[in-house]
């Protein structure tokens, strides 16, 4: 598997932002956003490690981390996921009945995969962090939203926002597929481009309960271009 890098940092979004993380970053991605802050791991050019799976587990369970994010570029494009999933969760399955803690395994994806064949691996399942791209990332029209059908609460549907018309269609999705009432549902501003506030203000005015904003933590601790956090 194409590992463009893996770390220990915190997870600076989603359900457990703030909390430590060991990230695998995969190679490439199908979808070209025009705010997209990992370009350099979609090059075709980008270093990578080729790992196995045994390799990627054996680093995850040498960091002491219990939440494993699998992120990129886009993790799904990985003909080997499903086997690492199903190589992880297992693992886990059998540690439920010990006293050793099972990872907890969220996949970030862009929502222009279908989730469908990560759903069900051999029984198990991972959570899901799923992007559904608006008009301001200029790939709206990949998005799958059969996908929508396959959420969990527990998994979470994320909407990052650059301008007023982006608020206005997330919560034109929001509705339609009943999302808060299936999942969470997050509000992230385009670093830069919209002021938080403004979030917070259409989220008032929609009377818009059980959605969140969130701010990327690690943009917060770290300069947003510094990599490996």
């Amino acid at each position: 598997m194409r590992v463009a890098e893996k770390f220990v940092s915190i997870n600076g979004e989603g359900t457990r932002a703030g909390e430590l993380a060991v990230f695998i970053r995969f190679t490439g991605c199908n979808l070209n956003c025009g705010y997209c802050d990992t370009k350099w791991a979609n090059e075709p050019d980008c270093p990578y490690e080729d790992l196995t799976i045994e390799e990627i587990e054996e680093y995850i369970r040498s960091t002491g981390i219990r939440n494993v994010t699998l992120t990129g570029g886009e993790p799904a494009l990985q003909p080997a996921l499903p086997a690492l999933i199903d190589r992880l969760m297992r693992r886990n399955a059998a540690e439920s009945a010990s006293a050793a803690e099972p990872l907890r395994v969220e996949i970030e994806t862009n929502g222009a995969v279908s989730l469908a064949p990560l759903t069900d691996i051999h029984g198990l399942r991972p959570v899901f962090t799923m992007d559904y791209k608006l008009p301001g990332s200029g790939c709206e029209d990949r998005m799958i939203t059969d996908n929508f059908a396959l959420l969990r609460p527990e998994d979470t549907v994320k909407f990052v926002v650059s301008d007023r018309a982006d608020l206005e269609r997330a919560a034109e999705i929001d509705v339609e597929y009943g999302l808060r009432s299936r999942c969470h549902v997050y509000f992230s501003p385009v670093f830069g481009s919209i002021e938080p506030e403004e979030i917070v203000n259409f989220m008032i005015e929609r009377r818009m309960n059980d959605a969140r904003i969130q701010i990327q933590i690690h943009k917060v601790i770290w300069d947003p271009n510094r990599r490996g956090v």
